[in-house]
């Protein structure tokens, strides 16, 4: 029998931006992420989770 196992992988890295309030260090850094400015890697590995899907789970996710 086979099943489908969802892996679930979170990357995280502290960065410094330059603003003049959260909206626009957020804004930056969303740029900075969408223009691949900022590319995270296994070194920012910080954890990870399985989890078996149900049939009607694997459906809905493929």
């Amino acid at each position: 029998m086979k099943y489908r196992v969802e892996v679930t992988e979170t990357l995280q890295r502290i960065i410094e931006i330059d603003a003049e309030s959260n909206e626009e260090a957020e804004s930056k850094a969303r740029r900075q992420y969408r223009n691949e400015d900022i590319v995270l890697d296994s070194a920012d590995f910080i954890d990870v989770e399985f989890e078996v899907l149900s049939e009607q789970e694997s459906v809905f996710k493929k």
